[in-house]
This record gives structure tokens, sequence and C-alpha cells, in this order.
């Protein structure tokens, strides 16, 4: 947005040079801006998230239907981790060096591709590429989005967080009762080709140009309040900026990114522990609930927690995330050792501990990137963001090398 508050122009004279501040836009334009950019992050939050998500159901389905092996299922979990893994490794990189559009683009034509694929697919090896076409669109945007955040007011953080909360829950709900309505996996697939094209028409119709803006208010005085702990304090910073950093420059942010990516791996680490490898052996013998129904209401439950705590930043902030990190990993141990003893009398205390992991994995992402856009500078922020986006994706690659030979070593004990 030209001319937006906080930004400053330069004049110079015989005497030297001032600064002099730009005309603030008039009220209703400003509250235009907000909404529009509020809207739009949320937007692109959830279609990022939710074509992920909703293909990644299918898949399995389909994947059942061909009478796939154990590998083969383990082949999905590949297809679905590697690529985003790839492309957050690269994105500090070189990713910076492509602009925001052809990324964009790239990203909704990957998404629209995954469920025609798989929609299409009447093979194993056709289904995995359209998981790895899912995870790539999924990967490259969140890089891409968060990494835009940079050059808006930071309460878009929020809102992009609480769109891909959503994207759990609408995706996984939508997929069911399509499928639970007489649709066909594939017909299902085909009927959600329009939210790639809600994703492209976010960026490129609602979002207002990025400028460097005045976050206002409460967080102009929070950020002011905090040193900055990673980088000083730059002028102005446009997007791509982050390509001019020196190889020493990235290096020193990086270390100091430290402080947030290791809890945020942990988080995850211990998040996706449980839901890889313990939730299927989470059964309880004393309820109505058939297996297969227990597991989608853990699954489910643990996308609701997701969804209140990464839309929660206006009413409760952390700057401690190492906290959120030591309770994940005792919510592991304590589910570790009740498939291990059974002491747990109800399936409904196994329903609260797994409502209350979704809530902590939640709030560790969303405070992580807050706490980064208020502590970093403008010069260095795009990169930081685009640095810390490898933090879920490497905790799941982790937990996953570790959570399936247990799943597979437990089930063979009982």
């Amino acid at each position: 947005m030209g001319g937006c508050a906080g930004s400053r122009r330069r004049l110079s004279d015989s005497e030297g040079e001032e600064t002099v501040p730009e005309p603030r836009l008039p009220l209703l334009d400003r509250q235009s801006a907000h909404w529009k950019n509020a809207v739009g992050f949320w937007l692109l939050g959830l279609c990022n998230n939710f074509s992920y998500v909703v293909m990644l159901s299918a898949a399995h389905d389909i994947l059942s239907h061909e009478r796939t092996s154990g590998n083969q299922s383990h082949a999905v979990l590949l297809a679905d981790i590697l690529p985003t893994l790839v492309i957050k490794l690269l994105a500090p990189i070189g990713l910076h060096l492509l602009p925001y559009s052809p990324r964009v683009l790239v990203s909704g034509i990957c998404a629209a591709g995954s469920f025609v694929l798989v929609a299409s697919s009447h093979s194993v090896g056709t289904s995995l590429c359209g998981v790895v076409l899912a995870s790539i669109s999924s990967g490259l945007g969140e890089v891409t989005f968060l990494s835009l955040t940079a050059f808006y007011p930071r309460a878009v953080i929020s809102w992009w967080s609480s769109g891909t909360g959503g994207a759990g829950l609408l995706g996984a709900l939508s997929y069911l009762g399509l499928t639970q309505a007489g649709l066909s996996p594939q017909h299902t697939l085909l009927s959600m080709l329009g939210i790639p094209a809600v994703l492209l028409a976010s960026y490129f119709l609602l979002l207002t140009s990025p400028e460097p803006q005045d976050p206002g208010g409460e967080e102009e005085a929070e950020s002011a309040a905090r040193q900055p702990l990673i980088g000083t304090e730059a002028p102005e910073s446009k997007p791509g900026s982050g390509s001019s950093l020196s190889f020493q420059e990235r290096w020193t942010v990086f270390k100091g990114l430290l402080w947030y990516i290791v809890p945020l791996v942990v988080v995850y680490f211990a998040e996706y522990f449980i839901n890889q490898g313990l939730f299927e052996l989470l059964f309880f013998r004393n309820t109505s609930l058939s297996h297969a129904q227990q597991y989608r209401w853990y699954q489910m439950l643990y996308q609701a927690g997701v969804f209140a705590s990464r839309s929660s930043l206006r009413c409760c902030r952390i700057r401690f995330t190492w906290a959120l990190a030591l309770l994940q990993c005792l919510n592991l141990v304590f589910l570790l050792a009740d498939v291990w003893f059974s002491f747990l009398p109800s399936i409904y205390f196994v329903f609260l501990i797994v409502l209350y992991e979704g809530l902590l994995g939640g709030a560790a992402y969303v405070n992580t990137f807050h706490n980064i856009a208020l502590e970093t500078s403008d010069e260095h922020r795009e990169f930081a963001m685009a640095a810390t986006c490898i933090s879920d994706t490497l905790g799941i690659s982790l937990s996953g090398l570790l959570a399936l030979p247990l799943h597979d070593f437990l089930c063979q004990l009982s």
C-alpha cells in the first residue's frame, strides 16, 4: 500500500537531509486495506492447507481400495513430507531469488494438479504423484506467504495461522461430508478444484500492494518495548530485500532464530509422534465407538485444538515457547505410558488430552512466528520467516522416523 502509515520519504537540501512523514491514508481507506489483508491472509492459510488435507485424505482412501501394503502406506508418508522438507531447506538459500507471483502461481497449479491426479488415479504411482504435488503446493505456499507477512502489519500472522488451523477442520469435514453424502472420492476431489482458484484470487485480487506498514497501537508499543533479538533495525524493506543479505548476515540471523526454531521442532516432534505412533494404539473397548471411529474422533479433536489456539493470538500471547515444548513432551510421555500400561479408565480422558495436544501445537506455531515478527529487524524479517518454516516439517520428519517403527513394535507386543 503506497503512502501507508509509518513510511518516510527523504528530502535533500543544502543543509542536509531531513525525514518527513508521508501523509496518512484516510481512515476508511486504512480500515478497508486492513480487512482486505486480514481476509486475504486467512483465505490463503485456509486454501494452502485445505487442498493438502483433502487430497491426502483422498489419497489414503484410494490407496486402501487398491489393497496397498504397509510399505506403500509408508511411501505415502514419504511422498507427503519429503518434497516439503526439500523446499523448506532450500527456501533460505535460493528460493528468495524468485518473485512472489510466480511462486504463488506454481503453488496454485500444483494444488489443482494434485486434485486431478488423485481423482483420475488407477495406480499407486499416480496417487503418489498427487501426494507429491500437494506437498509441493503446501510447502511452497507456506514459505511464500509467511515470508510475505514481513511486508504487512504483524496482525496478518494471526489471520494466516487461523486460516491454516481452520483448514484441518474444514478440509476433513468437507471431504467426509461429501463422501458420506454419496459422492465418490474422485468426484469429491473434482468438486473442490475451486479451492486453488480462491487461493490465486486471494493473492492477486484481495491483498493490497505489499509495502512497509506501521504495526500500530498495542503491537507497536510491544515491539518497541523489546530489544531486537535478531539483527538491527533497518530503515525500510521491500519484497525480495532478503536476497541482498550476505551469507554471514544470514548465518548470524539463523543462529538467533534457533531460540525459536528448536522448541517448535520439539513441539511438532512430540505432537506427530503421538499422532503417527500412538493414536491407533489408544483403543478402548468399554465404549460404543469402533476402533476407526475412535481414531477419527482423535483426529477431529486434535484439529479443533489446533484451530482454536492458532486463532487465539489476540487473546493470549506466549513469549517463552520452550514451555510449550516441555508440556508437549509430557503429553507424549503420558500417552506412551498409557499405551504400555493401559491405566486410563475412559476414552474421555484421552479426548481431553488430545484436544490439549492440539492447543499446545497451534499456540507454539502462531506465537513463534509472531515473536519473530516482533524481534527481527525489517531488513531480516523476510529471511527469518522463511528460515523458521523448516521447524514443523523437520519435527514431523524426525517423529516419523521413530514413531512408525515404535508403532509396529508395540503392535507386535499386543
